[in-house]
């Protein structure tokens, strides 16, 4: 298990992984971290990640909206929302924050995920919107018709004011991985993502974004430096 440093002034401490995480791995991380939030006084904490390719079921998830079963693993967990990919090229901030010192407030917290996606995604001129009748984060496409397509997804979890899931934000991943699915249950439109806008981006560009965007929206980020995690994490 590798080694991992928390800040020392109480602020949310940022992590990172350098390769694909295993999605159990991933969560068993971020179960042991609510936990410890909640009754033991551990940081609060943003986890920046990806996973090798998979399918997640949230509580909503519909089997019909399951398309290929058998393209990639399906995880079921207990986030909100439907169906969503998760794969290499997508940018995962898994957001473990405590509700109960920022007001209780779960409306307010995902709304303010929804604002900080957008105000990364601005960081490389890309507008992202919201809708009222969908969830995530929509790119209207130029040209006839106006296509909007879904550039990233928005599902968590709050256990005892404690969150955790969080934003998945399509960097440059394989598109098409989308439709073994129908992403997050919505039908009639697209997927995209930074790349397919024709946004050349790094992910460690796209985590100075996430982390620049962050304090001005949840408040201050702590002192600690980016940890590096390689590999999985328990």
């Amino acid at each position: 298990m590798p080694k991992r440093t928390l800040a020392s002034d109480g602020g949310v401490q940022w992590l990172t992984s350098g390769r694909p995480v295993a999605y159990a791995d991933a969560l068993a991380f971020m179960e042991a971290r609510v936990a410890g939030i909640r009754g033991e006084g551990a940081p609060e904490t943003v986890w920046l990640l990806e996973h090798p390719s998979l399918y997640t079921a949230g509580s909503s998830a519909r089997a019909e909206e399951l398309l290929e079963p058998a393209r990639f693993p399906v995880h079921r967990t207990g986030r909100g929302g439907r169906y969503t990919y998760h794969g290499p090229g997508q940018r995962i901030a898994y957001v473990m924050l405590d509700l109960g010192c920022r007001g209780n407030d779960v409306r307010g917290f995902v709304s303010g995920l929804e604002n900080w996606i957008i105000a990364a995604l601005a960081r490389f001129g890309v507008c992202g919107e919201r809708r009222s009748d969908r969830v995530g984060i929509w790119v209207v496409r130029p040209g006839a018709g106006a296509r909007e397509d879904k550039i990233a997804a928005i599902g968590v979890r709050v256990r005892r004011w404690v969150t955790y899931h969080g934003v998945a934000i399509n960097v440059a991943p394989a598109l098409d991985h989308f439709s073994g699915i129908v992403p997050c249950g919505v039908r009639g439109h697209g997927v995209t993502s930074l790349a397919d806008l024709g946004v050349v981006a790094a992910m460690d560009e796209v985590d100075t974004a996430l982390r620049e965007t962050f304090e001005p929206i949840f408040g201050a980020a702590g002192a600690s430096a980016t940890q590096d995690i390689s590999g999985r994490a328990r």
